[in-house]
C-alpha cells in the first residue's frame, strides 16, 4: 500500500536570516510541543528545499497529517530566539504542482519579476 503524501510551501517571515537545520528544528520543536513524540512521528515531517534568498521551505508530510502541521506551523513565534512567523502558503499532492503555484503567485504578487 502506498502513503500518499503532501507537499506544503512554507514563508518564513522575519527580519533575520535561517539555515534550513533552524526552520527544520523550530518546525520539530513546535510539533513536539504541542502532539508529542508519537503526535510528530505520525506526519512523516521532512524538508525537501529551503530558498534563504525568499525564505521558503518546502517540506513532505503524510496526507493525513496535514492539519497538525498546520497547527505547528502556527504555533511558532520564534526561531533561535529571533521574532518569526511561518505561513502556509501552498499544499499540494506534488512537488511539480507546488512549484507551479509558487511561481502563479509570484508572478499574480509581481507581474514584472523573471523567473
Amino acid at each position: 500500500m502506498k502513503l500518499r503524501s503532501r507537499y506544503l510551501a512554507l514563508k518564513v517571515d522575519s527580519p533575520g536570516r535561517f539555515s534550513s537545520r533552524e526552520i527544520m528544528e523550530a518546525l520539530w520543536s513546535a510539533l513536539l510541543r504541542l502532539f508529542g513524540e508519537y503526535g510528530a512521528s505520525r506526519t512523516g515531517l521532512r524538508l525537501i528545499d529551503y530558498d534563504e534568498m525568499n525564505h521558503v521551505a518546502i517540506v513532505h508530510v503524510s496526507h493525513k497529517e496535514v492539519e497538525t502541521i498546520r497547527a505547528a506551523v502556527a504555533s511558532i513565534t520564534q526561531i533561535e530566539s529571533k521574532p518569526a512567523a511561518v505561513h502556509i502558503i501552498a499544499v499540494s499532492g506534488t512537488i511539480k504542482a507546488l512549484r507551479t503555484k509558487l511561481k502563479a503567485n509570484a508572478k499574480r504578487i509581481s507581474p514584472n519579476m523573471q523567473q
